[in-house]
């Protein structure tokens, strides 16, 4: 099965990228075909406060080359609040049209937070969530408590993938894992600041990391493990701070070459 990995960053549209990675005086219209100048897949990420709409998700295919895989963040109604219906449900899909129809359509990412819990009521939720969508979707859960072979299982029953990561050593969040449980591989890297994690004055505090080379080589390994049992697998680096997250995808991609060509 083994399929290709897609490696870019979760989101692009940071004013704080401007001198790290975008030119000086770089308009913000600016940003989408630049970043499209490095990778070939990017996680949209804004969707998760609120309802795509058809305009923007038309203006990211057209500006994008052929072979972009956009990945689209669930809003936060689905999995925060859980208030979302299967209405809303259809929305949403209905507006990511223009990335379907030209082939740049990424799986959907369900992001739940640390505090949902794996009991009975989280997995009817998650249940009632697959049914909602017809689009390939992977689940990230922010709670360790979720690692179990039962939740893998459960995952692979309703064909949805199970989002590894790399984040901070601290008690409760979940330790590296190489788990595929469909078709779609997935990581996602947040850095690794653990003082700042929960405690910060802004919400970009939390990413505000850049690995070490020998911090993502360890990754090599397993991302070429998840390549074998996928179709296909995306890495998203979230220590978007600065730029970080682009110094750290591109040096992601340089890791891997040597495996590519073995």
């Amino acid at each position: 099965m083994s399929g290709a990995i897609h490696i870019g960053t979760s989101g692009f549209h940071y004013k704080d990228w401007v001198g790290p990675v975008y030119p000086a005086g770089t308009s913000t219209r600016d940003f989408f075909e630049l970043y499209c100048k490095r990778f070939s897949t990017v996680e949209v990420n804004y969707t998760f406060y609120r309802l795509p709409s058809t305009a923007t998700m038309k203006s990211l295919a057209d500006r994008s080359p052929e072979g972009m895989r956009a990945v689209v963040k669930l809003t936060g109604i689905f999995t925060h609040q859980r208030t979302g219906t299967l209405a809303d449900a259809r929305s949403f899909e209905a507006c990511l049209a223009p990335l379907r129809e030209q082939g740049k359509l990424g799986p959907l990412l369900a992001q739940f937070p640390y505090s949902f819990k794996p009991d009975k009521k989280s997995f009817e939720q998650i249940k009632r969530l697959r049914s909602y969508f017809r689009h390939p979707m992977v689940v990230e859960i922010r709670n360790r408590r979720w690692v179990t072979q039962r939740f893998f299982e459960f995952l692979k029953e309703l064909e949805l993938g199970f989002c590894c990561v790399d984040e901070p050593p601290i008690d409760g969040l979940l330790p590296p894992l190489n788990v595929v449980t469909s078709d779609v591989g997935y990581l996602r890297f947040h850095g690794r600041n653990s003082a700042k994690w929960w405690e910060h004055e802004r919400p970009e505090e939390r990413y505000d990391y850049l690995y070490e080379p020998s911090e993502l080589a360890p990754w090599v390994p397993r991302l070429e493990t998840m390549k074998k049992r996928a179709k296909e697998t995306f890495v998203f680096f979230n220590n978007h701070f600065e730029g970080k997250a682009v110094q750290n995808a591109e040096e992601m991609i340089r890791l891997l070459q040597p495996a590519r060509s073995n």
